[in-house]
């Protein structure tokens, strides 16, 4: 604060000559060497207050005395003024304000309101920015942020004009701006350009590498994926990330633990991320003993656990039957939040005792004040889908109700597809067909006029754990539903021929084995006396439960 005011006296007591409108002409040289050494005395106070300024009043204080001394028309200080209004102030309007009253901004000042407007994807607004008149030259630092915010948004075309533009002014062989470059096409899905751009380069370095191999694994394409990444010159830990993630996402589990074995024996050290979906994929796979084995690496490995962490051995234990396990380490958590909750809550309420997972629910709810790390512990869609599954699984058709209730009522959260499901499935349990048929067949149109859920890999989910004895009936209307929604998915049609089965109507399971063949749907395996004694279904629960995972 003291060399603030010092500056403000000296700023006021003696204006920069140099930035003055009104300068008079210099009476002598020994005045006008006197009036340099202020000046340079003004210059250096500035610059240290810049250097040291790290609050938003006290950087409102230095612009002002700029401006009056003059010196904000300096682009070196009014670059950094940018550059500090883009950590201390919160509206990025106010940093294009500044920005437009310099008359002649550099390629830093240009840097500086990029990095600034991306966040809040005003710059996409301010395409004349880079175009805007003045004697600036962008350089490697100018394209990145904005072809990155392009990746962000998706926005193919203007992506496309950075990059006409970076070639224009010559920057289009920077390392940086390359690697941007293949994100961006790789991110609009583009991996033929993304792979034209890579080829081109001369110098890749390990950003380049890992960023050609996520695009291919997020296109789906993991034979590319692996091709590349076993053709990388030196690896690291996002490297086998990368991969491990893309398995994952597509459902091949087997092949990302197989990854993590290999990244074991060549001695990389594994990150959270890492442990995390090897986690999964145990959980997915429903591979116990391999989920151990995780486990007693993360003892091993880190010297404190994390919640994340936590949270996905709660659900690989789950996953794999275990749920006195998954309580063990839930109760062991220091800190919980509501994915942590929800995991447990499931965990229970369709694997384990469902009386338990109501417990845990109501537990849950005596929380709900309680906040950790910005997250809430109150229920959500998630937490009502496991407790409604629990309530069908005990035939507790007026708890049920009650719950269903309270869960708009009282916490306002709005039911999906998967609520209905629940209920129409807790009063098929306890003998109420039609006024399960009634539910489903009454389920709200949102504003957009589709059902409220468009995620119907829930239906074969939650039908897999609700099982339809007696009464065909509703479980062949649901079967139909499914198909008519989804005409190329092989369970639905596997669900209403055990259906069928189920009732004794032959005629109607060689009927739809015909309708398969003629629609190119998988051969369906043959059919067992333990097949007709309970509905089967061939989409695993984890459909259902991954949902909570993802909110994290």
């Amino acid at each position: 604060m003291a060399k603030l005011l010092s500056f403000r006296a000296l700023s006021f007591a003696h204006p920069s000559k140099q930035f003055s409108l009104s300068s008079p002409s210099l009476s002598s040289s020994s005045s006008g060497q006197k009036s340099k050494q202020t000046s340079a005395i003004i210059r250096n106070q500035a610059l240290h207050l810049l250097n040291r300024c790290n609050t938003s009043i006290h950087f409102f204080q230095i612009q002002a005395h700029l401006i009056t001394s003059g010196l904000f028309k300096d682009t070196s200080f009014s670059g950094r003024v940018l550059k500090l209004s883009s950590s201390l102030i919160c509206y990025s309007c106010y940093t294009f304000s500044i920005f437009n009253n310099i008359d002649f901004p550099d390629a830093f000042c240009v840097n500086a309101v990029i990095k600034r407007a991306i966040p809040a994807a005003i710059i996409m607004e301010k395409q004349s920015v880079l175009l805007r008149d003045g004697n600036f030259h962008p350089n490697g630092f100018t394209f990145p942020p904005l072809i990155s915010a392009c990746s962000k948004l998706g926005r193919l075309s203007l992506g496309q004009m950075c990059h006409g533009h970076a070639t224009k002014f010559g920057v289009d062989c920077v390392l940086p701006v390359q690697n941007s470059l293949v994100h961006f096409y790789a991110c609009c899905g583009l991996m033929d350009v993304a792979l034209r751009v890579f080829d081109k380069m001369p110098i890749r370095d390990l950003v380049t590498w890992n960023t050609i191999v996520d695009g291919f694994a997020k296109a789906g394409d993991m034979g590319l994926a692996h091709q590349v990444f076993d053709s990388m010159p030196v690896r690291n830990v996002v490297s086998w990330n990368v991969m491990i993630t893309g398995y994952l996402d597509f459902r091949n589990p087997g092949n990302a633990l197989k990854l993590f074995r290999k990244m074991m024996i060549s001695r990389f050290v594994s990150s959270d991320t890492t442990v995390v979906n090897v986690i999964v994929a145990c959980g997915r796979s429903n591979r116990l003993k391999e989920g151990k084995s995780v486990h007693g690496h993360v003892l091993k490995t880190f010297l404190s656990s994390s919640l994340i962490i936590d949270t996905a051995m709660v659900d690989m234990y789950s996953k794999c039957g275990r749920v006195d396990i998954a309580l063990v380490i839930f109760d062991k958590m220091p800190t919980k939040n509501l994915v942590s909750w929800n995991t447990m809550v499931l965990g229970h309420c369709i694997h384990g005792d469902p009386i338990v997972g109501i417990d845990l629910y109501s537990e849950m709810v005596g929380k709900t004040k309680t906040i950790v790390n910005g997250n809430c512990a109150e229920p959500d869609e998630i937490t009502f889908i496991g407790v409604l599954c629990a309530c069908a699984r005990l035939g507790m058709l007026t708890e049920g109700k009650h719950y269903f209730s309270q869960m708009i009522d009282l916490f306002e959260v709005k039911p999906n597809f998967a609520h209905y499901w629940c209920m129409a499935n807790l009063m098929a349990r306890v003998g109420l067909m039609h006024e399960a048929i009634h539910v489903l067949t009454n389920i709200p149109i949102d504003d957009d006029g589709d059902d409220v859920s468009p995620e119907y890999s829930l239906w074969a989910g939650l039908f897999g754990s609700c099982r339809f004895l007696g009464d065909v009936t509703l479980g062949e209307w649901i079967a139909k539903e499914m198909i008519e929604r989804d005409p190329q998915r092989f369970s639905h049609y596997n669900l209403l021929v055990n259906i069928y089965a189920l009732a004794g109507r032959w005629d109607e399971v060689a009927r739809v084995k015909g309708v398969m063949r003629e629609r190119g749907i998988m051969k369906m395996p043959s059919c067992n006396m333990k097949d007709l004694n309970e509905i089967v279904c061939s989409v695993k629960e984890g459909d259902v439960k991954d949902l909570h995972m993802a909110r994290n």
